[in-house]
């Protein structure tokens, strides 16, 4: 059966770890970042080192002509090892994937072949049914931005350490779903904590990445909520000075993903913090209180004109039907001044 989920990937990384391999493996799909860490895990346990020479071949994409080459290196039997290991990176451009069904009629066992796809899925859909029956499947999609807090705060904690919710939005902010990109990133800061600190903390992040503690997305978001109209003017401000740290589109993916999920509060059945927490399935106390005091401050109605016009907003940021406004700080200016002044139409 195909994995979809990235937090499905753990439960792959747990049997390899524990030497349980399949004879095959399709990681196929948008994310390399999952696809690859799966494939390195492979290959860090499938061999000790005495076995690689004879029985470790890495093929790419780019160098290989048709799908029979990897048919053929998946047919030999290891050499003094009990597995032999075919990897096959850039799989998507490599043809005649066709051939390999044939094989999939009857695998060596003692191959582990592992086919990278990326950049999309297989739709091959007789290959892909011949993988899953005999071997694993996995799928790797994109992060939507709202998850990315989720998967910093999961990746730091395999280091021993924590974030601050602040940090893991500016972070996420700055980086964007890029998660290989996002992965190095946190290392970095990882590694340049004082000795000691377990915590990752938005000084940290100003200290090292280079976003500023004060002028972010995140205290933007925050201005809005609390309708601070001085804060979020400067915030403004600094971002029109500033625009290639702050680019418009991620400030209006921010507002939009918020205000999203503001509306599936006022349809929760329970409107508790931990009614609210269970229906945006969020991890932090912190968050859940963001959307009890927008829900004070921002009405349901008011939160539906809110959504219509951070969609027109982003249209305008585009070229569709700007009129003479193009500078992306002025339509932020007047975003933002609609969003906390204007009556919302019944």
């Amino acid at each position: 059966m195909a994995k979809k989920e990235s937090n499905q990937h753990l439960a792959i990384l747990q049997d390899i770890r524990k030497k349980i391999f399949k004879p095959v493996y399709l990681l196929m799909g948008d994310e390399s970042y999952y696809i690859d860490l799966i494939c390195d895990a492979i290959i860090d346990n499938a061999l000790n080192e005495t076995e690689r020479d004879f029985n470790q071949t890495i093929l790419y994409g780019a160098d290989v002509d048709d799908f029979a080459v990897v048919v053929n290196a998946a047919k030999r039997f290891p050499m003094m090892a009990e597995h032999q290991l075919i990897v096959v990176k850039e799989a998507q451009n490599i043809r005649g994937i066709d051939s390999l069904s044939y094989y999939l009629q009857k695998p060596l066992m003692s191959t582990i072949l592992v086919i990278c796809y990326k950049n999309g899925s297989l739709k091959n859909k007789k290959i892909v049914a011949g993988i899953e029956k005999i071997g694993l499947v996995y799928e790797s999609k994109k992060l939507y931005d709202n998850q990315l807090p989720t998967f910093i705060t999961n990746y730091v904690a395999t280091k021993s350490l924590s974030i601050d919710p602040k940090a893991a939005s500016m972070m996420a902010d700055f980086v964007g779903n890029d998660l290989s990109r996002l992965s190095g990133e946190l290392d970095k800061l990882a590694i340049s904590l004082p000795e000691g600190s377990m915590r990752i903390t938005p000084e940290a992040v100003e200290r090292n990445v280079g976003i500023s503690k004060d002028f972010n997305n995140f205290e933007l978001l925050n201005a809005i909520i609390t309708r601070n109209v001085s804060k979020a003017a400067q915030i403004v401000q600094y971002f029109e000075q500033n625009p290639k740290n702050n680019p418009l589109v991620v400030t209006i993916s921010v507002l939009f993903n918020f205000f999203s999920n503001l509306m599936l509060c006022y349809f929760a059945a329970d409107r508790s913090e931990n009614g609210i927490q269970r229906e945006l399935n969020l991890r932090s106390v912190y968050q859940v209180r963001d959307y009890v005091t927008a829900m004070r401050n921002y009405n349901a109605y008011k939160c539906i004109d809110i959504i219509e016009l951070i969609r027109q907003y982003d249209a305008r940021s585009k070229g569709i039907g700007s009129g003479a406004m193009s500078n992306d700080g002025d339509l932020l200016r007047e975003l933002v001044f609609k969003i906390m002044y204007t009556p919302y139409q019944k």
